[in-house]
């Protein structure tokens, strides 16, 4: 079984991180292979809207994989992320079906629509573990401030319905309803003019932000040092081991 999962029918492909039993973490060969499936979904004429989801209803994506050896400066140009990495001009749902958290936080911020199932959650816990989240920027344009601010100093995990009641989210669904619902909205996306669909796209993306194409940024910068901490390290360690870290703020 890959890590990650590719289906197209009718117009719709369905893109599904396949790792249950690490709460579709996603590794490197993951990457390279969701790299690898975006620009295929690009090229193929036949896709006109896809649907990012993950298997079970446990976790949509915990993101990156902790128990992976990584470099100690974390660089978003390893992720396979729309507008920045990867070009992809057609529409994207994210269709979430349990924990969003970090890396899984970014791959629903970076679709053009978000669904999500009941239980849903979404958190960036990078506090929790030592670590940065400069791919979080992009919040500030999706979410008030404060809600963002609140999330990124807590680490808490904050409820679907709340940030569908703030607009992030378009519409919060019983489990088992949640691909349905993600399928029949992708339907009438791509039962609509391909040019149509692709300038409207572009302008609203265009007229709420610029951030999220990647560039050197201040917020990497100050994420740099972070990710070079001995408390980075000591994150990761605790993360593994079950454990709660010991902080040396260095």
């Amino acid at each position: 079984m890959t890590d990650v999962l590719y289906e197209l029918s009718g117009g719709v492909a369905t893109i599904t991180l396949n790792r249950p039993e690490r709460l579709n973490a996603m590794n490197k060969v993951g990457m390279q292979r969701l790299f690898s499936i975006w620009e295929a979904f690009e090229k193929d004429d036949n896709a006109r809207v896809a649907i990012l989801t993950g298997v079970g209803e446990r976790a949509f994506s915990v993101g990156r994989d902790l128990k992976e050896r990584e470099e100690s400066l974390f660089d978003l140009r390893s992720i396979p992320l729309i507008g920045a990495t990867v070009k992809v001009s057609k529409p994207t749902i994210a269709a979430v079906n349990g924990m969003a958290l970090g890396g899984g936080f970014l791959f629903a911020q970076m679709c053009d629509i978000c669904l999500a199932s009941e239980h849903a959650t979404f958190s960036i816990p990078e506090a929790k573990l030592g670590r940065g989240a400069a791919w979080a920027a992009p919040l500030t344009n999706l979410l008030p401030a404060r809600v963002v601010m609140e999330m990124l100093l807590t680490g808490a995990p904050m409820a679907a319905q709340r940030l569908h009641a703030l607009g992030f989210i378009g519409a919060v669904v019983a489990p088992a309803e949640l691909m349905s619902t993600a399928k029949k909205m992708a339907a009438l996306i791509a039962a609509n003019a391909p040019l149509s669909v692709a300038a409207c796209r572009r302008m609203v993306r265009t007229a709420y932000t610029h951030g999220l194409a990647l560039k050197p940024s201040e917020a990497e910068a100050l994420f740099a040092q972070v990710y070079e901490s001995e408390d980075a390290a000591e994150g990761a360690r605790a993360f593994n081991e079950k454990r709660q870290p010991v902080w040396k703020g260095r």
